[in-house]
């Protein structure tokens, strides 16, 4: 069989290719570890209490976490693909973290000199970070999961957005019961708790995203 021929027959009742691959992959595993992280954060934590700055604080959160994910989304579905450009969704990641880290830090510097550091700091800033890796890590391991299945040639790159992903959605969850109210503390301390994940994403990605 000529060469020509053989590439016809295969290609013969084919069809289009799918769209959309790795959203698909990716989306519902984000979509169940950010429930799992809703519901874990109120099992263990409880429901943050129910006043009108910690329901306005909320919004805030949901929006700074939500735009992270879905920035990081962006990246690790192109990075997920050989050869694709990761300009744009880099962009929006930096566009997203860089605009809460002015935000926060106008709002620190309106407020009187001694009332900064507790506005940084809050009640809970030495254990928010660290919540909001453990609710990220079913998350993680199916964003890693979701990666994998594709044909990612930059393993701790892919492995790095897979982790910010995991970790924006599991500070969704978290957002739950935080009963900070601070731009700020939410600028630093939920950042700091999605990069956390996103260098356990890098660290595993050469390992579990090889082909």
């Amino acid at each position: 069989m000529k060469t020509v021929d053989l590439i016809a027959a295969l290609a013969t009742g084919a069809g289009p290719a799918p769209r959309a691959v790795a959203a698909r992959r990716l989306a519902p595993v984000a979509l169940a570890g950010g429930l799992i992280a809703g519901l874990a954060a109120v099992a263990l934590m409880g429901r943050a209490p129910a006043t009108t700055a910690i329901e306005a604080a909320l919004w805030m959160k949901f929006g700074y976490a939500g735009l992270v994910a879905a920035a990081a989304g962006w990246l690790a579905a192109r990075l997920a693909r050989p050869a694709s450009s990761v300009v744009a969704p880099l962009c929006l990641l930096g566009v997203v973290i860089g605009g809460m880290g002015v935000l926060g830090v106008v709002a620190m510097w309106r407020l009187p000199g001694t009332e900064r550091m507790a506005y940084l700091f809050g009640n809970s800033w030495t254990v928010c970070p660290w919540n909001v890796l453990g609710l990220s890590l079913p998350a993680l391991a199916g964003t890693l999961w979701a990666v994998r299945g594709l044909a990612p040639t930059r393993p701790r790159a892919a492995g790095l957005a897979a982790g910010l992903l995991a970790g924006a959605v599991g500070a969704l969850g978290y957002a739950l019961s935080c009963p900070e109210v601070s731009i700020t503390f939410v600028a630093v301390w939920y950042s700091l708790g999605i990069a956390l994940v996103g260098g356990a994403g890098a660290a595993l990605g050469p390992r579990v995203l090889r082909w």
